[in-house]
C-alpha cells in the first residue's frame, strides 16, 4: 500500500477502482487553514485516458509491481511504434496513440526501458534528460543575452521547445523529457 502523501513524479503506478493508472504529475498543496491535498494527473494504462483529480494525503492505494526491460526504438510505421527486445531481439509494437508524449524524443536505434505489466508490453520509458540538437532558431540581437527571455526554437526530431536567447542553430542542449522544458546547453567532454 502507498499513500497519496508519498507519491512522486517518475514512473509510478496504483489500482485506482481496479484500473491500473499511471501517475504522471503530482502537486502537493496546503493553504494556510485549509486541509492538505495531492493533486495528480493520472493515465489509465488499457485506454490511454488521463485525469485530473485530488486526493487526501491519507488515502491509500494499491501500488503496481511493473517489470522493465532494455529495449530499442526501431521505427514508426501508420499507427504503429516498433521496439526490439535487447536480450531476445524479438520486435513489438505499440499503439502511436499511447507513445503521444514519447514520440517528439525518439530517433531511430534509440534505446529505452520497456514496461510491462502481468507479462504484456504496454508502454516505454525515456530517460528524464535527452542531449538533442538545436536544428532551427532566431538569432539572439546584441543586449538580449543578459536577460532571462526565451525562445522557440526546434530540435532535430521536429520537437519545438524554449531555449535562452543565446543557444544558436547546431548548439546541443538538454532537455527534460517528462516537461518538454530546456534543462542547459551541452558541451561534449573532453578526452
Amino acid at each position: 500500500m502507498i499513500l497519496a502523501s508519498q507519491f512522486k513524479g517518475g514512473v509510478l503506478f496504483i489500482n485506482e477502482n481496479g484500473q491500473t493508472v499511471e501517475v504522471l504529475t503530482v502537486q502537493h498543496h496546503r493553504k494556510s487553514q485549509a486541509r492538505a491535498v495531492v493533486r495528480v494527473k493520472l493515465r489509465n494504462v488499457e485506454s490511454g485516458s488521463i485525469i485530473e483529480t485530488a486526493y487526501r494525503p491519507e488515502d491509500k492505494f494499491k501500488d503496481v509491481s511493473v517489470e522493465k526491460r532494455p529495449k530499442t526504438y526501431v521505427y514508426s510505421d501508420g499507427g504503429m511504434a516498433y521496439f526490439m527486445d535487447d536480450q531476445t531481439y524479438e520486435q513489438a509494437g505499440l499503439p502511436v496513440e499511447k507513445l503521444e508524449a514519447s514520440l517528439p524524443f525518439m530517433t531511430e536505434n534509440m534505446p529505452v526501458e520497456g514496461l510491462y505489466l502481468n507479462g504484456v508490453f504496454f508502454s516505454i520509458q525515456l530517460p528524464a534528460n535527452l542531449v538533442m540538437e538545436v536544428t532551427e532558431t532566431v538569432d539572439s540581437i546584441k543586449g538580449d543575452t543578459v536577460s532571462n527571455v526565451m525562445k522557440a526554437a526546434k530540435v532535430s526530431t521536429g520537437l519545438e521547445i524554449k531555449v535562452p536567447m543565446f543557444i544558436k542553430e547546431g548548439d546541443k542542449v538538454r532537455v527534460d523529457t517528462r516537461t518538454t522544458e530546456y534543462v542547459e546547453r551541452y558541451t561534449e567532454p573532453k578526452k
